[in-house]
């Protein structure tokens, strides 16, 4: 069990706080405040507690000084004082004189964000690559360190391990806190039966989570463009639909291991064109023409993995079933956020990526026990690998007297 920011005090310390606002923009607009929003609770908890709270966040990738512009954290600065209501003090530099000075003038309950920190990637990739010198230089800012930024947990990076490193007191957020229990608690210990969704477009983006999902989850219900390398290698035709030709002997592998736990859709939409206005016709799997592609889960498949779900008390779901950024063809990813919001008695999880962007999207948010802010991470975390991320953050000990853990 890890520590949180509740095991710590926080009065009078400059607390860093490495949060996840890398959030999509458009002109310079922030076009969804999902990962903002989800870091409030432990900022507000710091400022409560007369913490002096200093924030690090990355932001998009920066190659080079023309991505610094489009990568700025300025209007994330602006936007976390709107949503909080505090007053954010922005420093638009990532280490100097500017930015101890911000943090030498500040009084319990102020809040300083520093720049990007991927601006240090310029020089080296010193964020990405755990330079140990700027790991050490960012620790000695603060007293405490709390790791809110689930998102970037399955990277060892300058701003998350190398300041752990580097610092006595390093702690969870209550973010990165629920992802340990929702997520954690399904790989390690699920409440049965356990059903497992995987959508998205590749079997080789999800190889080692199906693989790992086999030997832990009652059923693997498999959706979106992936399924169609497994009706390759059940000998159906697929059309023009993505199909991953070098996976094929491996999801056939992956069948046969499964032993009828693995799940597939038994019909699908089809259309000519990847276009938002193609005309589509529904066809059962295994008779899709050979001049057609598959774009979305039937109503066939939805009803299929309702009853699937009957009965489940864990369920966990990555990856959209169909194109659902064009209505027409996200008919089957809003079925299935429909029928796990209405699934009762079961802790429904969404990890991360696309599928956590379709239900924030169709307005289902908060019919889900949890929904990860992390893409890569969810992913890894399923897998059952030991995140860097969280495995730097200090271990709770127990008082029990009988484990040994104290």
């Amino acid at each position: 069990m890890k520590k949180t920011i509740k095991d710590v005090d926080l009065k009078n310390k400059v607390v860093l706080m490495r949060v996840d606002f890398n959030v999509p923009m458009k002109d310079g607009v922030i076009t969804d405040v999902n990962r903002i929003v989800q870091a409030l609770p432990t900022i507000e908890y710091a400022i409560e507690h007369d913490a002096k709270v200093v924030l690090l966040s990355h932001l998009g990738r920066v190659k080079e000084e023309a991505d610094k512009a489009k990568n700025s954290l300025a209007p994330v600065a602006k936007k976390l004082e709107e949503l909080s209501g505090h007053k954010v003090v922005f420093v638009n530099k990532t280490r100097g004189e500017e930015v101890e000075n911000a943090i030498k003038a500040m009084a319990p309950r102020d809040i300083v964000m520093l720049e990007n920190t991927r601006f240090e990637d310029l020089d080296g990739k010193k964020e990405s690559k755990n330079d140990p010198e700027l790991g050490k230089y960012w620790a000695s800012l603060g007293e405490v360190f709390v790791n809110d930024a689930f998102g970037t947990a399955h990277r060892a990076a300058a701003s998350n391990v190398g300041i752990a490193s580097n610092i006595k007191d390093t702690v969870a957020g209550f973010l990165m806190e629920k992802e340990i229990k929702f997520i954690g608690g399904a790989v390690d210990s699920p409440v049965r039966p356990f059903v497992a969704i995987l959508g998205g477009a590749k079997v080789s983006d999800k190889i080692s989570v199906i693989e790992s999902l086999i030997k832990k989850a009652d059923k693997i219900l498999i959706c979106g463009a992936m399924a169609y390398t497994f009706y390759k290698a059940l000998g159906y035709e697929v059309g023009t639909s993505k199909c991953e030709l070098d996976f094929v002997d491996f999801a056939k592998g992956l069948l046969e291991k499964a032993n009828g736990r693995i799940v597939l859709p038994l019909d699908t939409v089809v259309a000519k064109e990847f276009d938002e206005n193609a005309e589509s016709i529904v066809v059962d799997s295994d008779k899709i023409p050979s001049d057609m592609m598959g774009l979305d889960i039937g109503p066939k498949t939805l009803e299929l993995f309702k009853k699937q779900l009957e009965g489940a008390k864990t369920v966990v779901w990555n990856g959209p079933a169909g194109v659902f950024e064009f209505e027409k063809f996200a008919k089957g990813t809003n079925g299935i956020c429909k029928i796990l919001a209405e699934l009762k008695g079961a802790i429904t999880i969404i990890g991360g990526g696309d599928s956590a962007a379709a239900a924030i999207k169709l307005g289902y948010e908060d019919k889900f026990t949890h929904i990860s802010t992390g893409g890569g991470a969810s992913l890894e975390y399923l897998e059952g690998k030991v995140l860097p991320g969280i495995d730097c953050i200090n271990d709770k000990k127990c008082t029990c007297g009988h484990c040994g853990n104290d």
